[in-house]
């Protein structure tokens, strides 16, 4: 991660002071310059390939699956789900599009996020999904609107103004500027959607996430998901292979 040289001083800082229990010395940071620390800590690779295992939990339904996951950033995010080594899913997500097919029920689906904001528990776009994964912010941080805090020895990041149907707010570590919580309220949908974050490990000088925990509600509906990241390795050589096989039934969207 490539930081400069205020928020690698502002990081020393932190250190001499005895790390976060201290985070009142700087209590007075703007906005800006954390925002724009936030920013600076996006990891930078090519690829990605981690083995990862997650808990999917809705009101109907427990499922535990372990996952192969891989990204091309900015390009491609590829899901294969597995149970005791047997495929039982696959998912490819560009900026365009998701498709996906399922060996178990012989379904499949190709089309915009509609599918993917469904299996989330709230709409959500590629990036959103890809920042999502990364430990970085799925809402568009502009320096002007947003004002800062310390809140529970960390930055807290809300608009001056909160609109009446889209409240949010998140919290970063004040040690790698990455989320540790997002939160997000639209009365007007019944929709909550909170994203925590657990320690997040070094990679080649880079921070990405151990554990994510997702909990969303939608007029009452609940959808809790536990992503753990097994081992993540960047910069190797990936593939996406995807094809959904002949004679499967193509999912229909209410």
């Amino acid at each position: 991660m490539r930081l400069k040289p205020f928020y690698f001083l502002l990081i020393l800082v932190l250190a001499s002071c005895g790390g976060a229990k201290n985070i009142t010395d700087i209590e007075n940071t703007s906005a800006k310059e954390v925002i724009s620390a936030h920013k600076a800590a996006v990891p930078e690779f090519k690829t990605l390939a981690s083995r990862v295992q997650l808990v999917y939990e809705t009101d109907e339904k427990l499922q535990s699956i372990t996952v192969s996951l891989r990204m091309e950033k900015d390009k491609n995010i590829w899901i294969k789900a597995s149970i005791l080594g047997i495929t039982i899913a696959k998912v490819l997500i560009t900026p365009t599009s998701v498709s996906y097919y399922e060996t178990i029920g012989n379904t499949y689906f190709e089309g915009d996020f509609a599918l993917l904001g469904e299996w989330i528990g709230t709409p959500i776009n590629f990036q959103q999904a890809q920042n999502m994964l990364l430990g970085q912010s799925i809402f568009t941080l502009n320096t002007s609107e947003y004002k800062a805090e310390v809140f529970q020895n960390k930055f807290k990041i809300q608009p001056k103004q909160q609109p009446q149907n889209f409240i949010h707010s998140l919290l970063l570590y004040p040690e790698n500027f990455k989320i540790a919580l997002e939160n997000l309220s639209q009365p007007n949908a019944d929709r909550l959607l909170s994203i925590r974050y657990g320690d997040y490990q070094e990679i080649e000088g880079q921070y990405f996430p151990t554990t994510i925990l997702i909990d969303t509600s939608e007029k009452g509906s609940k959808t809790k998901i536990e992503i753990n990241y097994k081992k993540i390795d960047v910069n190797v050589d990936v593939s996406f292979p995807f094809e959904i096989p002949h004679g499967y039934e193509e999912i229909q969207l209410n």
